[in-house]
């Protein structure tokens, strides 16, 4: 590599986003630049979220600076593989790796001179479903936000539960929508086992498309799964040990940060369907260059189930033109790289 430079990006919701991990009011993430010998610069992104991840943003700051004397130093003849596994050794933080990758596929598309997505796979869909996210508001402003969501075309409305009276919020959600809408709901992991089964079986009348980790744990996630009618999705749960062979959902949720980048990414999608489940992708309110890679992903994987990635509108900066969301639905960018 040429040049190797690392920035920090704040960037501040327009309302605080209200979880079950806790209040989000801002996003600061890392963006790395590498520029080869040949002129052409990749920039990959690094989008840590501490509550919901238990990563520190400074973790993976000093992770890319330790990164960053392998990558200068690496011949230009260096393969992807090579070098993610060279910085690996050094540092094994999975967003930090990602930041490295997206960057090594943004160079390789423009210098092939092709979005991503066309050299991920050879016939990736052109747009993407996508979701809406509804916080763990109260129910008259979970109902709005919702029925706003609906107005603009989004299929399906994502809706934070596992806080306040999730039976009331659902029912309004559900009031205001109307039957053609899907509603999935997100607990993050914040259920015991009974507790979870309790509560999704209160929320069942108002016809789930998906609960998405209910409980946190392997174990656990099966025992729900075993219990309820509704489709159990997991998320957080991914990120252990075994968990994707383990064959204990009927989805999962992939994330370009928490896998390491879209080269890893690939893998665990196709062992999660290998075991007979389906993927979907989010993210943790990651920037531009973080949706715009997992945008690529899901079309490459030719993804049908609604996925996260309709988050950029909440950020205080304009969301770029090619990932504004139309009916639901994000294009997968067409220039050459990830945008």
């Amino acid at each position: 590599m040429h040049d190797i430079r690392l920035e920090r990006q704040t960037l501040g919701m327009r309302t605080p986003l209200m979880t079950a991990f806790g209040e989000i009011t801002e996003r600061e993430l890392l963006l790395l630049s590498l520029t080869g010998a040949d002129g052409i610069t990749g920039i990959g992104e690094a989008a840590p979220l501490e509550p919901y991840d238990g990563v520190p943003t400074d973790a993976v700051a000093e992770a890319l600076m330790l990164y960053a004397a392998v990558l200068r130093d690496a011949p230009d003849d260096s393969t992807g593989p090579q070098l993610i596994d060279a910085c690996r050794e050094l540092a094994d933080v999975p967003q930090a790796l990602a930041a490295v990758d997206l960057a090594l596929w943004d160079r390789a598309g423009k210098r092939a001179g092709k979005p991503v997505s066309a050299l991920l796979a050879d016939d990736p869909l052109e747009r993407v479903p996508v979701n809406a996210t509804v916080g763990a508001m109260d129910a008259e402003g979970a109902a709005r936000r919702a029925l706003q969501a609906a107005e603009k075309g989004f299929a399906c409305v994502k809706v934070k539960v596992g806080a306040g009276d999730d039976a009331a919020r659902i029912a309004a959600v559900r009031d205001a929508v109307g039957p053609g809408v899907e509603i999935r709901v997100d607990a993050n992991g914040v259920w015991g086992v009974d507790e979870a089964v309790l509560a999704i079986q209160t929320l069942t009348p108002y016809a789930i498309e998906l609960v998405e980790e209910p409980v946190h744990g392997v174990t656990e996630l099966r025992a729900v799964r075993d219990r309820v009618a509704v489709r159990v999705g997991m998320d957080e749960t991914a990120a252990l040990p075994g968990a994707l062979a383990a064959a204990v959902a009927d989805a999962v949720c992939l994330k370009v940060s928490r896998c390491g980048g879209l080269s890893s990414l690939l893998v665990q999608a196709a062992l999660v369907r290998a075991g007979g489940g389906d993927v979907y992708l989010a993210s943790t309110y990651d920037g531009p260059i973080g949706i715009a890679a997992a945008v690529h992903a899901a079309a490459a994987l030719r993804v049908e189930l609604p996925c996260g990635l309709a988050t950029l509108a909440d950020f205080d900066e304009p969301v770029p033109a090619a990932l504004e969301v139309v009916d639901g639905m994000i294009s997968v960018p067409r220039g050459p790289g990830l945008l």
